[in-house]
């Protein structure tokens, strides 16, 4: 596993929330940033993105809007982690 990712709260954050809500099988340790989501994940599927978002609303404190969803944001638990990132400091 990456260092970075090891040292990265927002990144660890996200991975639990990702791994718990999905019910994704094995160490959650195996997902790094660069691990494949949308399309690579059967269970993020339309009801897997719906669950996701709204656990991480709840984990994150934070309040996401249609518009800036997109399947970019999916692509990776990286990409996840960063877009989080950036709103929790937009909020914060």
């Amino acid at each position: 596993m990456s260092v970075v990712a090891e040292r990265d709260p927002v990144f660890e954050s996200v991975r639990d929330v990702i791994v718990q809500t999905l019910d994704l099988p094995g160490p959650k340790q195996r997902f790094v940033p660069d691990s494949g989501l949308f399309g690579e994940i059967p269970e993020l599927d339309s009801m897997g993105v719906v669950l996701l978002l709204t656990a991480l609303e709840d984990r994150f404190d934070i309040q996401l809007s249609d518009d800036e969803i997109d399947a970019e944001w999916f692509e990776t638990f990286g990409s996840v982690a960063n877009f989080i990132r950036e709103r929790v400091e937009q909020s914060g």
